[in-house]
């Protein structure tokens, strides 16, 4: 992996903070919180046979979905080398690749592309570059999972700048990218006393494949 990153947000996740990550998100409690997620958040979905998740760290959301679709081909993008290894445990080696988002160069479409917790972390001037990314990945369903906000924020994040920022994500994809609508989306509180996730906001968009 070239370690030239363009962004400091890049560095971050690729080194220790990156590493420590792993141990506060991880366990069955996750697994639990990520299943009902996600049966909740791909109820209008039909024939996810494959997916690509883009930042999966050690696999958390995968190995949720796999429980959901048994028979489903996963591939991964993580920029971790900690997170990578766990990761390759999981899935099929060959199916992990070890990029930052910004180096990924999509090959062929995925039923199911995720982004979860992500976007939150990208450097802002390189979103329309991502936003291109997940297009070109998409074969029918796109699945964001972040946090949400009208305008265009940073937060402060564990005692750090620039590692956070909130906005509108879905409404800018849908700008860019005509072809997709807009099927659902949903909020899941910190608090909820079942299935707590971290106060995310998610939309899941379908690629109208016959606009070109």
């Amino acid at each position: 992996m070239n370690h030239q990153f363009r962004t400091e947000q890049e560095s971050f996740w690729a080194g220790e903070f990156g590493t420590e990550y792993i141990k506060r998100c991880q366990g069955p409690e996750l697994l639990a919180s990520n299943l009902a997620f996600f049966t909740r958040a791909l109820h209008s979905t039909r024939k996810l046979n494959n997916c690509l998740e883009f930042g999966a760290n050690i696999g958390m959301n995968l190995m949720a979905l796999k429980l959901l679709y048994p028979y489903q081909e996963q591939f991964a993008v993580e920029i971790n080398a900690n997170a990578v290894d766990e990761l390759r445990t999981i899935l099929l080696p060959e199916n992990v690749f070890h990029l930052s988002i910004l180096d990924y160069t999509p090959v062929r479409r995925f039923d199911l592309v995720l982004i979860k917790g992500v976007l939150i972390h990208i450097n802002p001037d390189y979103l329309t570059q991502v936003y291109k990314i997940l297009y070109e990945s998409t074969g029918r369903y796109l699945l964001i999972s972040e946090y949400y906000n009208p305008t265009p924020v940073q937060v402060l994040y564990r005692g750090y700048y620039d590692r956070l920022f909130k906005r509108d994500f879905c409404g800018e994809i849908l700008d860019m990218y005509p072809d997709f609508k807009l099927i659902d989306y949903g909020f899941v509180y910190h608090r909820d006393p079942n299935y707590p996730q971290d106060d995310i906001t998610w939309f899941l968009l379908e690629r109208d494949n016959n606009k070109q």
